[in-house]
């Protein structure tokens, strides 16, 4: 898949699941579960044991229209050697320019994190594909509204507290799709291995920002 195919997806489902799990041998079931509900686009973090296996396993085993990614990220080291693991995406939670010119160097959709307008800026001019708005949790929908204002020409997506009630609203105070974490890849779902409850939280999710 492709730059313009891994934007098209994104745009298209609206969601990216972000998983990070305790135990690695459940990260390739509850993506392949995610995926059954619609969601098409994964971020298995790097926070999660074994997630470089995870990917390469991700990539081998599920669908061609999954896109795999990697998140919080926090160096090009780091990016370059999921890369090489074989994601199609790299968000991280913060600001590193070298992070950004890593992925431009692979030709890699890069999300880095921002927080503030100053710092969505420069990541922007830096050349980012989307700007990542972190934490979002207190801010809610109206800031990518007031950025969006000033700043029409930037995609935004939202991570932290983006949930089933409020994913639709970011969806239409502009952003570009919103990263889901402890709101749709339920930790305590994933333990019980209760695949079938997690496919249908992915597809309410689905149906919600279609909305």
């Amino acid at each position: 898949m492709n730059k313009e195919e891994v934007y098209r997806t994104l745009f298209e489902t609206k969601v990216v699941a972000v998983i990070r799990v305790d135990n690695s041998a459940n990260l390739l079931e509850a993506a392949t579960a995610l995926h059954k509900g619609g969601v098409r686009a994964l971020e298995i973090t790097m926070t999660s044991p074994g997630a470089l296996d995870a990917i390469k396993e991700a990539n081998e085993k599920l669908d061609d229209d999954v896109v795999i990614g990697v998140g919080s990220v926090l160096d090009p080291e780091t990016a370059r050697a999921a890369i090489i693991a074989g994601v199609k995406f790299v968000v991280s939670p913060v600001l590193n320019l070298d992070i950004i010119r890593m992925c431009q160097r692979y030709s890699i959709t890069c999300i880095p994190g921002a927080f503030t307008p100053t710092e969505i800026l420069r990541a922007w001019e830096a050349g980012a594909d989307f700007v990542k708005i972190f934490p979002a949790t207190r801010l809610g929908p109206s800031f990518i509204k007031d950025i969006k204002g000033p700043m029409p020409q930037v995609k935004l997506t939202p991570t932290g507290g983006v949930n089933l009630d409020n994913a639709a609203e970011f969806i239409k105070a502009g952003a570009s799709f919103v990263g889901a974490g402890g709101s749709l890849v339920k930790k305590q779902l994933i333990a019980d291995k209760k695949w079938d409850q997690l496919t249908a939280l992915a597809a309410q999710f689905i149906e919600k920002v279609k909305s």
